[in-house]
């Protein structure tokens, strides 16, 4: 990527090829609903006080809000395991100090209810989650294209889906990233959160958009022969034959960096038979790049001549960044649907792991941008 560039709007490449589903989709409290899963069990003991709380319209940070009202605990002794969306229902779970809890008997509000609560020993930290549960209803969803909503499921369930970062990390017009190669550039800003919010948009969309070269790889794999691969990738015949060998839709790479899946040590792909076979049993997952000083950082062949397309230029900028690596890939779990033709509804629920967007998976299923 060519940080000098005055680029169009990047939009990243789907796995999927059939054409655009138009049916309706509105974020709202009766046809998107997210239920967090925990990471553990709550202990019982301790001097922290777990609340289970279910949201209609609003942010966390505005949840947290009117808990901290209510309660007198400050914003900063609240821990949450992830930020949830403001349009829709949402439930999740929110740390604050025991000592407080006597407002719960009196605690009412339109928008916000507390579910039940747990004693536990420590105070909820960003990334203590499983991962979310999620519905969606579709609505004008014509005979048809309720068919090729369910196949475009079936296929997802299969073979799995790019795990981008969705369009709350980019704004309203997909700007954020710009704003934090600015504060690279060394432009100040005093909001320490809102920095780091905007930095995170930037590593963001270099890894949004090497993931869509990646898939834009496996597109090619299986549309042109070796000998036109090995022109547009200058890589040797065995190189070809490799990609060529790969059944899966999303084709690794010898030399990329891999990871356990969802979660686990990073490491090269050194023998890609191997490598193959344990990410076909979802065992493991290609790791796109989160640029900065403390990223896994050894891609070899192939897979480095990729990364430098998209992050040579931003390489300078390293050392401001903390970095790491991100799963490339991921899977729906626990899917299922249901069609209503009376009513032309069609409704889907799927479990996501942490670092998932539901809007992304329904993005690629409907192939439109969801906020245009």
């Amino acid at each position: 990527m060519n940080l000098k560039e005055k680029s169009i709007t990047f939009k990243p490449l789907y796995s999927l090829k059939h054409s655009l589903i138009d049916v309706h989709f509105s974020k709202n409290s009766d046809d998107f609903v997210v239920r967090e899963k925990p990471l553990y069990e709550f202990s019982g003991k301790g001097e922290h006080l777990i609340l289970h709380i279910n949201k209609k319209d609003l942010t966390t940070n505005e949840a947290l809000g009117i808990l901290s009202q209510a309660s007198g605990v400050k914003i900063r002794d609240f821990g949450y395991a992830g930020l949830k969306d403001k349009q829709g229902l949402t439930f999740q779970y929110i740390s604050m100090p025991k000592k407080f809890e006597s407002f719960l008997g009196n605690f009412s509000h339109p928008k916000l209810k507390i579910l039940e609560s747990f004693v536990h020993d420590n105070k909820l930290r960003i990334g203590h989650l499983k991962g979310n549960s999620f519905f969606i209803r579709l609505k004008k969803v014509l005979a048809s294209d309720a068919l090729k909503l369910q196949q475009a499921l079936i296929n997802l369930d299969q073979q799995g889906f790019p795990n981008y970062f969705g369009y709350q990390r980019f704004g309203k017009f997909k700007e954020n990233y710009k704003e934090g190669l600015e504060i690279l550039r060394g432009k100040k800003m005093k909001n320490v959160k809102m920095k780091e919010f905007l930095l995170s948009a930037f590593q963001s969309e270099l890894f949004n958009r090497y993931l869509s070269k990646r898939v834009q790889l496996s597109h090619f794999v299986n549309d042109f022969n070796e000998k036109e691969l090995r022109q547009i990738y200058d890589i040797s015949k065995d190189e070809a034959k490799d990609l060529k060998k790969q059944d899966n839709f999303f084709k690794l790479l010898k030399g990329e960096v891999l990871g356990h899946y969802p979660f686990g040590k990073c490491f090269l792909c050194e023998d890609l038979q191997t490598e193959m076979k344990r990410f076909c049993a979802r065992d493991i997952t290609p790791m796109g790049l989160l640029i900065g000083y403390k990223a896994y950082e050894v891609a070899k062949g192939l897979a480095l001549h990729l990364e430098n397309e998209i992050f040579k230029d931003a390489m300078e900028f390293k050392s401001q960044m903390q970095g790491s690596r991100r799963f490339m890939w991921s899977y729906l779990e626990e899917l299922k649907w249901r069609y209503d033709e009376k009513k032309a509804h069609f409704c889907m629920e799927f479990f996501l792991q942490k670092g998932s967007y539901a809007t992304v998976v329904l993005e690629e299923i409907l192939h439109k941008d969801l906020f245009e």
